[in-house]
């Protein structure tokens, strides 16, 4: 039976959610931006009632989807689990779902204590653009060859110093090193999705290692290119940063919480 603190003690809250990045200047609150972490804490100041900073596991821009997105909150309130998702779920918007919640550790925090995350990328490939994905998949046109931008992209699994592949950031400190443990295209019928896992990202990582992968497919990059561009610890050598509608987090693992 799972155990409910009643005298004030903090419980350790991880909420696992999916959201359409379409409606949301990204993850984490702004001053004059909706973000998904304010639609998150107004929520649940409605249910509790009191404020809450509630832990994200990664920042996503403005436009960026989750399929699996995870938050740590740490509250006093009793309320079991299965009632705090059933209310969130009435209260945030319905681009917005809570797919679980559950007590964890005190020292369990949804940033720091993720392991790795995956993200994949969707690419609507056809002459013709598909009005039910605008805002959920990149429209591009010209022919793609799934077979060799996954055999290009080979050349970003290991561990790398991806400072080619970020967008100069203050807010990513020290190390620019990542190791990347998957990365595969794949296409079926006129999608075609680009799948990458790592022990982390750097910002705007992603959608640069995509946007140079459009670039190999269009000649402009040669397919054995990536190293030379991984080696230059340049970001002017690298493709142009893939735009925000067709990211997602797919997945989010902790090894001690499964």
């Amino acid at each position: 039976m799972q155990h409910f603190s009643t005298g004030g003690d903090l419980r350790n809250l991880l909420l696992t959610i999916c959201y359409d990045g379409k409606h949301f200047h990204g993850w984490q609150i702004q001053q004059n931006a909706y973000t998904v972490q304010e639609a998150l804490q107004t929520a649940l100041e409605k249910i509790i009632g009191t404020a809450f900073d509630v832990k994200g596991c990664s920042r996503t821009d403005s436009g960026v989807h989750a399929n699996r997105y995870c938050v740590s909150v740490k509250t006093a309130h009793p309320i079991p689990c299965e009632r705090l998702k059933a209310a969130l779920n009435r209260w945030l918007p319905r681009s917005v779902a809570v797919l679980g919640c559950r007590e964890v550790g005190a020292d369990f925090h949804a940033r720091y204590s993720c392991t790795a995350k995956e993200y994949i990328y969707q690419i609507w490939n056809s002459p013709v653009r598909n009005p039910f994905l605008e805002g959920y998949a990149l429209h591009y046109r010209y022919p793609l060859d799934a077979d060799m931008l996954h055999k290009a992209a080979q050349a970003y699994v290991g561990t790398h110093d991806f400072t080619s592949f970020c967008t100069p950031d203050n807010r990513e400190p020290g190390d620019l090193h990542r190791t990347v443990t998957h990365f595969s295209v794949t296409r079926n019928g006129d999608m075609v999705v680009m799948c990458v896992e790592a022990d982390g990202f750097l910002y705007n990582m992603v959608r640069i290692m995509v946007g140079t992968l459009l670039r190999v497919a269009q000649g402009k990059i040669p397919p054995d290119g990536i190293p030379a561009i991984l080696e230059k610890k340049n970001r002017r050598y690298a493709g142009p940063t893939a735009q925000a509608c067709g990211l997602y987090l797919n997945k989010v693992t902790y090894q001690d919480y499964r």
